[in-house]
């Protein structure tokens, strides 16, 4: 019975699925920029956050973004805080001069401790 039901079919040839009644989500092209003047597209959805720079694809370099007259996009500066580091810490709980005393006292006791 199966065999009938595919009987005069090239299976695999040709496909059996149609595009009616398939809707495709709304789209953006991003054009970007390489420094050696080449430029590429990057198709993203709509409510995707596009970046301002992007590698390409063909040459890996790096691309920037360009707006609709052809202009690169300015990268918008964030007021974050800057990040702190370990020393930025330690020096809002303690002054240099109590770290330098801290420093030598521990000296003395790993020398005294070695016999030195």
């Amino acid at each position: 019975m199966a065999d009938r039901s595919l009987r005069g079919m090239r299976i695999g040839a040709t496909s059996l699925q149609s595009e009616e009644g398939v809707e495709y989500s709304a789209r953006k092209r991003a054009v970007y920029r390489t420094e050696d003047g080449s430029t590429f597209e990057v198709v993203f959805a709509e409510d995707a956050e596009v970046p301002t720079t992007w590698s390409s694809p063909k040459s890996g370099q790096e691309g920037t973004l360009l707006d609709a007259q052809g202009d690169p996009v300015e990268n918008e500066v964030d007021d974050a805080k800057p990040v702190r580091t370990h020393w930025d810490m330690l020096l809002e709980r303690r002054t240099r001069e109590e770290l330098e005393e801290i420093l030598e006292e521990r000296l003395q006791y790993l020398r005294a401790r070695r016999g030195a």
